[in-house]
Formats: structure tokens, sequence, C-alpha cells
């Protein structure tokens, strides 16, 4: 295959993995299922796929990165934000150390600094991927919010202990002291360039549509252009490329906050970004798959360097670091635990007590993915002076195969483990839900009333504007009514009333919609009214589903 087709090919393997999942319900989750496509993939072309490792890692990091930060709860951010860093900073250190001592001991020919930069990449862990498994399990909530917020920070934290061990490999040397003035520059540098290349592209596009309008499809683009820009403009400062993508999106998520985007634009931006980062994860996955081949040939041969002439060697060397990443993680959840609990005790308030289930499950939710994937194939070719890097296919196939063996570890036994565990239920949530519906609903009933006295004088048949705000008027005190319930009979009667009218109205407009498309078929309505009725039928669709 040529290279174009083979790009084809694992797009077209992307969207048969989805379906692959949907149709068999025995399936495995969603990532692995693309590897295996991957595979088969590149089990039909007769050359691989060859990426530069910095074109790699422009293409595939800024954009999931940026959308994490994007769309990461911010309250559940805030709210955890001690475990999130004990789990995201202190555990990827941990882990580096522990691992990477673990590698060099086994592995005495691969050299310390690439031990570290394996233990490194092997150290963030991928939402994505706990998303497909989750879907099997009842994660708590509140535990996948960690989990999220887990992922966003230590992809950076990862990644940058990570280029630090590249570094000490290529040059034979390591200063903490320059280390830890490098890490200052490149952290405050990188969530710098974020921050600042997000608010400044949004308030000169603001500045743009205000005075010669919006193009169509041009805010989106943007939107799509912004972490590589970020990501770009924190390279050239010799910063976190990585912090900037992230930064650049948490800015975003604040951005968005002033409400300045159209509803339409909203609408179809969400559905582009679903779409990139369905097919980036994907393609990563997919391309995991397709290398597969090529990394055990080259682990293969590289095994000779190790002292060990026998393949197997190299599953024992996954599964002992895999294990080496459980253990590492179950006891430094079980130590947060620990002293959160012996913090409680010292405000005198009330000690929970460690959920044995939710700690193992915590531990084994820190599956590998995609960034593990993307910032392994960066390690460069060769050093300074020409020589091949050291072990690098062998440092390539053991971190796929984490990443693979984390994933079945991971979809085996996480469903089993939290099946049956009740878990608290969280009514803050509803609690804000309702309050915010209220208040919306309020203050709308307060803009009609406003609106009617200032359209009807203005108007050549003001009498219609009472009746018509009456009848929408009525549809928002409904809704007031539902929020402000006090009983729980009662909270529960209008949520029933609610549901069963979201699916009627759902029913209602399937007809509506086969009915417009019939009169199409029949020449009686032009296409560009029935675009227009169908696009008014989706609109109000997505808002019921």
């Amino acid at each position: 295959m040529d290279s174009v087709e083979i790009v084809l090919a694992m797009l077209l393997a992307v969207v048969a993995s989805a379906y692959v999942v949907r149709l068999l319900p025995w399936a495995p989750p969603l990532p692995l299922v693309q590897i295996a496509l991957g595979a088969l993939v590149a089990s039909r072309s007769t050359h691989g796929v060859e990426l530069e490792p910095d074109i790699f890692f422009l293409l595939f990091l800024p954009p999931l990165l940026f959308l994490d930060g994007w769309r990461i709860p911010k309250s559940g951010l805030l709210r955890d934000k001690g475990t999130i860093l004990e789990l995201a900073l202190g555990l990827v250190v941990f882990t580096v150390l522990g691992v990477g001592y673990l590698i060099h001991w086994m592995i005495p020919a691969m050299p310390l600094a690439v031990a570290f930069a394996l233990a490194a990449i092997v150290s963030p862990t991928d939402p994505v991927a706990v998303s497909a498994i989750a879907s099997r399990a009842p994660i708590p909530k509140r535990l996948m919010h960690i989990l999220e917020g887990e992922s966003l920070l230590n992809d950076a934290s990862g990644l940058v202990c990570f280029r630090f061990a590249v570094a000490a490999a290529m040059t034979g040397s390591f200063s903490p002291a320059t280390a830890g003035l490098t890490f200052l520059w490149l952290a405050l540098a990188g969530i710098g360039s974020g921050v600042l290349i997000t608010l400044l592209i949004t308030w000169l596009q603001r500045w743009l549509t205000r005075h010669f309008g919006e193009p169509p499809g041009s805010p989106i683009l943007v939107n799509l252009l912004i972490p590589f820009g970020a990501y770009l403009v924190a390279e050239r400062l010799h910063a976190s490329g990585i912090l900037a993508a992230v930064a650049a999106g948490i800015t975003m998520s604040y951005v968005e906050l002033s409400g300045h985007a159209l509803a339409a634009t909203r609408i179809q931006r969400s559905a582009v970004w679903d779409t990139v980062q369905f097919s980036l994860n994907g393609v990563m996955f997919v391309l995991l798959g397709e290398q597969l081949p090529t990394i055990f040939r080259g682990a293969r041969d590289a095994i000779e360097e190790t002292g060990h002439l026998n393949p197997w060697w190299l599953a024992v060397y996954a599964l002992a670091i895999t294990f080496g990443l459980l253990v590492l993680r179950f006891v430094w959840v079980w130590a947060s635990l620990r002293l959160t609990i012996f913090k409680q005790g010292k405000r005198g308030a009330p000690r929970s007590k460690i959920n044995a289930r939710l700690l193992l499950a915590t531990s084994l939710a820190g599956v590998r993915g995609a960034i593990t994937l993307a910032g392994v194939m960066t390690l460069p070719l060769a050093l300074a002076d020409g020589t091949p890097f050291p072990a690098r296919d062998l440092t390539v196939f053991l971190a796929s195969s984490v990443i693979l063996i984390s994933l079945l570890v991971a979809s085996v036994a996480l469903p089993p483990l939290l099946n049956g565990v009740s878990f608290p239920e969280e009514p803050a949530e509803q609690q804000q839900e309702d309050r915010a519906r209220r208040e919306a609903a309020q203050a709308a009933i307060a803009a009609i009333e406003q609106a009617q006295i200032e359209l009807m004088p203005e108007s050549a048949a003001p009498q219609v504007y009472p009746q018509a705000a009456a009848r929408v008027i009525a549809l928002y005190q409904r809704r007031i009514e539902d929020c402000t319930a006090t009983d729980t009979e009662g909270r529960s009667r209008f949520r029933k009333t609610d549901d069963a009218e979201r699916a009627l109205r759902l029913a209602a407009m399937q007809a509506e919609r086969k009915a417009i498309y019939n009169l199409a078929r029949n020449k009686l309505l032009s296409d560009e009214t029935s675009r227009k009725l169908v696009h008014e039928i989706d609109l109000m669709e997505a808002r019921y589903r």
C-alpha cells in the first residue's frame, strides 16, 4: 500500500472498530479492537508508516490535550485538587524512580537514563482508555473526575520527565540544579504561552467578528488551530508545548463562559471536536497495532543486548514492568488515602473508611494509552554523534506491551471488581442543576416581559404579544415549579413526567422529519427549504437528547 492508502485504511479501521464493539456484546474495549485492526492493516501493507518523531508529536498531542483541558469538569478538578496533584505529580516521580531502577536492574544493558525515559513515558494514564472500560463497569462519577484530572496533569509531568531523561541519554550528563531551573521555565513559560495565545486569538476573533461579521466555519477552524499555535509558540520559547496545550484548553473553558459564541457555532464545533477526538485517539491505537510487528522484530533483535537470547524474556520484562506499575500505584494511592484520613482526624471530622475494592479499582484504572504511545515514538533515532539510540526498539516494544497489558488487565478485572458495589449518590450536582434551571427560567420570564413592552408599540399587530408571551411564560413557570418541588415524591414525579415528555417529543420530531423528507422526495418541497426545516428539528432534538 502507498502511504495515502495506509492512512485511509487506518481511518476505515477506526470507523469499523466502533461498529465491531457495538455489534459484539462480548467484544473487548474499543482500544484493543483498534489495535487488532491495526495489526490487520499491517499484514496487508508492504511497508509500515514512518513518521518523524517531532511531526508525530505535533500532529497528535496538542489537540488531544487541549480538548482534555477544555472539557474536564473544573468543579471536580478544584474540589479534589489535592488528591489529583498527589497522583499527577508525586506518583509520576515515584513511578519514574521506582520503575526506572527496576528496569535497569532487570536489563543492565539498558542505560539508566533510557530506563528512566521508559519509566517516565509509561507513567501517564489515559482517560480515553479508562472511559472505554468504564462503559462496562460502574466507576463512580467522582472517581472518574479524579482519574480525568490525574490524566490531564500527569501527561504533562510524565512527558517533561521523559524529556529530561532523553536529554540525559543524549548528553550523558544530568544536573539536578539545572533540571530544576529548566523545569520551572518549561512549566511557567509553557502555561503562560497557552493562556496568552488563547486569550489573544479569541480577543482578535471577537474584534474581527464585531467589525466585519463572522464567515461560516471560520470560528471552528480558528478553534482547531489554537492548540497547535500554543504548542508551537511554547516550543519556540524552549518551553513545554504540552503544558501550553493543556493551559490553552483550560483557558478556553473559561473564555467560553463569556457566551460570545453563537449557538449554531457551539453545536457544530462540538460535533467537529468529537470527530477529531475519536479519529486521533482511534488512529493512535490503530497505529500501535500497525507498528507492533515491526516493533517486535526490532525488540527481538535487541534482546541480545540484555544477555538473554530467548524471546520469551520480552514478555517477562513487559509483565514485570506492568506489575511494578500496579504495585507502586497501589502503594501510593493507599498512602494518600491514609494521609487524608489522618488529616480528617486532626480536624476533628469523622474518619472515612478505606473501601478495599475502590482502592484496587483505582490502582487498576491507571491504564496506559495514546499519550504513552505518542511519547515513546518520539525517541530519537540516533545520538548526537550519529550512533543509534541505545535500546530504542526494546524501549518502544516494552512501552507498547505495557499499554496492551494494562488495557487487558483493566478490561478483565474492573467490571467484576466493581459489579455490585453501591456508590453514594451525589445530590449536590442535581441541586446545582435545579437551581440553574430555576434562575435561568426566572431570568427568561423577566426578559419576555421586557421584550413584550418594547416590541408592542413597534408592531403592526400588538394584540398578539400578550397571548404569545403568556404561552412562553407558562412553559418557564412550569420549569420553576418542577425545580422547586420540596418533597422527594414530587421531584420524582416531575422527573418521570419530563422523561415521558422527552420521549413523546422525540417521537413527534422523528415524524416531522419523516414527513418533510417525504414531501421533498415527491418534489413538493425544495431542497433548500427541506434542509432548513430539518436543521431546526435537529437542533431541537439535540436539546432533548
